[in-house]
């Protein structure tokens, strides 16, 4: 999502070149918010000016006047505006807390209800809705598969969804820098990621057993088009901050559309339900259930 960090310097020669006026910023703003739900305050200013530029040069330096009438008429451009101007910060097992009460919590209800449940009882559905680069939905996909294995009949389904296609292509390579080994539990390390070697040294890469649990998609929540079904989890953290009261209302209930019966929605550790939550009720900070119907968790189709 859209953070201010990269943002170009004061007096920078780089982005001398292109300047965006206090009547292109607006509509600017109004684009972005109108496509994605997301506000872009007169601070980010600056940071549009960044982002955009190397765009601007690559369509033979068009100005910021010129380039808002292309998008205003171009959808593709505009995904490619959306690509440019986000930025994706993510990591293994971030907001450990989360995976904590996964492991606990849930999971171990999970199995003991589907030992006792037929087949449809050990299918399990999840939404990771920013996915960024793929951290989250692979550490979902560990978790998911050490504690509900296949020899056992558990089928895990992850969607991994993001409004940038350009971050999406990454995540399905599922391939990072093996400095990122550090962040995954020595015993999730050694049963799911490969080490790189000849010209994929110094990268590490899910193994098939995990790419085959984790699909992609673009998703906007702002409009949620393409999204079909319900899932037992729904992990959208650190994306409701870019939003403001109007969409950010929106999104929820959007993703609370497609939580199951029994399904659990985690927010990011600044995010809250305050003002949205009549629909359900709070399992432990920043994890969400359902008000009806009363009862544990548990996986539905």
């Amino acid at each position: 999502m859209i953070e201010a960090r990269g943002e170009p310097r004061k007096g920078d020669g780089h982005h001398e070149a292109f300047a965006v006026s206090d009547r292109e910023f607006t509509g600017y703003q109004r684009l972005v918010y109108q496509e994605a739900g997301i506000w872009l305050s007169p601070a980010k200013k600056a940071l549009l000016v960044g982002r955009l530029s190397r765009r601007l040069r690559e369509l033979g330096g068009l100005s910021f006047g010129a380039y808002l009438s292309r998008v205003g008429d171009d959808a593709a451009e505009r995904v490619r505006m959306l690509d440019a101007i986000c930025t994706h910060e993510t990591r293994f097992f971030r907001e450990p807390k989360h995976f904590e009460f996964l492991e606990r919590e849930v999971l171990p209800r999970w199995r003991a209800h589907g030992d006792t449940g037929s087949g449809e009882g050990r299918r399990v559905r999840v939404w990771s809705a920013g996915c960024s680069s793929g951290e989250e939905p692979f550490t979902l996909a560990m978790v998911l598969r050490h504690h509900l294995p296949a020899e056992e009949g558990w089928d895990i389904d992850i969607l991994a969804t993001d409004l940038s296609t350009r971050v999406l292509e990454r995540a399905r390579q599922a391939l990072w820098p093996v400095d990122k080994a550090g962040e995954i539990p020595r015993h999730y390390l050694r049963a799911y990621m490969l080490k790189g070697t000849g010209s994929q040294e110094g990268k590490m890469k899910a193994g098939p057993e995990l790419r085959s649990l984790v699909r992609f998609q673009r998703v906007n929540l702002n409009d949620g088009q393409g999204l079909m079904g319900r899932f037992d989890l729904v992990f959208c953290r650190n994306v409701l901050i870019y939003f403001d009261a109007a969409s950010k209302a929106r999104a929820v209930e959007r993703l609370l559309s497609h939580l199951s019966p029994h399904g659990l929605l985690f927010l990011g550790h600044s995010e809250s339900m305050a003002g949205l939550g009549g629909r359900v009720r709070t399992l432990m900070p920043t994890v969400y259930a359902l008000r009806s119907p009363v009862g544990g968790p548990a996986p539905r189709g």
